[in-house]
């Protein structure tokens, strides 16, 4: 249990980090980082229920998506801000390191499996997003809906 707060801690601090280092304003680097807690958070949970990477890498995908689109309408601040530092914790960097180093040992059978895998995490975190923007438009048009019958009324 332990570990899992130090992970925890670690990823925000990784995503804070990252969030200076691509000059997000000061006033959004702490939700920027917490919309990285969250998404890691979405993806170890469902690491824990269902297995695998590539569905939690979905998971995580859709939480920071969601939730980074939230917090952008709470700063008034675009999307990408909270979006792109929030995929620290779930880019596939080990298996891309794994690609590039049995490449250069010939280790090809290897090779193309880890960049298997790295292409199945890339295409589960860019499904993610495209279901997050489809998640908040369906949630915007539904609440537009319902003050429009209001004011019928």
């Amino acid at each position: 249990m332990l570990s899992i707060f130090i992970k925890i801690i670690g990823v925000y601090i990784a995503t804070l980090c990252f969030g200076i280092l691509i000059n997000v304003q000061p006033r959004s680097l702490n939700l920027c980082a917490v919309v990285g807690v969250l998404g890691y958070l979405s993806y170890v949970v469902n690491n824990m229920i269902f297995g695998g990477y590539i569905s939690g890498s979905f998971a995580g995908a859709i939480a920071i998506g969601v939730f980074g689109m939230i917090a952008a309408r709470y700063k008034k601040t675009p999307v990408i801000v909270f979006s792109i530092p929030g995929l620290v914790p779930l880019v596939p960097g080990g298996q891309a390191y794994q690609v590039m180093k049995n490449i250069a040992l010939g280790n090809t059978s290897l090779a193309l499996s880890y960049l298997n895998q790295v292409m199945m995490i890339a295409g589960a975190i860019a499904l993610g997003f495209l279901f997050a923007e489809l998640i908040i438009q369906v949630y915007n048009r539904i609440e537009k809906y319902i003050k429009l019958k209001k004011l019928e009324q």
